[in-house]
Parts: structure tokens; C-alpha cells; sequence
């Protein structure tokens, strides 16, 4: 039987897609300063129950799990976007 761990999960304003999980409600103590700077305020969009085999829309729950038992947070950041293709930045002299 799996453990359980519940959390909260906040968004931030600043960083679309980006979310903060802590394990105690709107308490970011464990959250280093110049991140929470970078986030903005952040605003709640939930809490869960999760457990290492919890099917998540984005991220490993076991993984949010350990960071949460290691650090206190887990910042989850946005998928990753598809690179703008080079190509036209090339000289065509230099493609010789």
C-alpha cells in the first residue's frame, strides 16, 4: 500500500504554466526568496491527495512526491515549447 502526501498547488501570474506545490497551505517559507520573486504572487488553484501511482495531466507524481519530502516544494514548469528553427539565421556563405 502506497503512502499518501497531501499538497497544494499554486500558479503563478508571472510564468504561464508554471506551478508550485508546498506541503502546507499558502506557507512558502521553504521556497527560496529569489523564486518567489520570479513567480510573482502566486494564487491557489488547488490542492490533492497524491500517491506515487496518481496519474497527473503534466509530471511524475512520485517524483512531486520526493521533492516535497526533500525540499518542502516542487516547481513544475511548462512543457517544452518547440524550438524556432535556425535556419533563416544561417548565412547561406557559411553553409558551404
Amino acid at each position: 500500500m502506497s503512502k499518501s502526501l497531501h499538497c497544494y498547488i499554486y500558479k503563478s501570474p508571472r510564468k504561464p504554466e508554471t506551478y508550485l506545490f508546498v506541503l502546507q497551505e499558502n506557507n512558502f517559507t521553504v521556497v527560496p526568496a529569489a523564486l518567489l520573486e520570479a513567480l510573482g504572487e502566486v494564487e491557489k488553484v488547488m490542492d490533492i491527495q497524491l500517491t506515487p501511482e496518481r496519474k497527473l495531466a503534466r509530471g511524475n507524481a512520485r517524483q512531486i512526491i520526493n521533492d516535497l519530502k526533500a525540499t518542502g516544494f516542487h516547481l513544475q514548469l511548462p512543457p517544452d515549447k518547440k524550438p524556432e528553427p535556425i535556419g533563416p539565421l544561417i548565412d547561406e556563405k557559411h553553409m558551404k
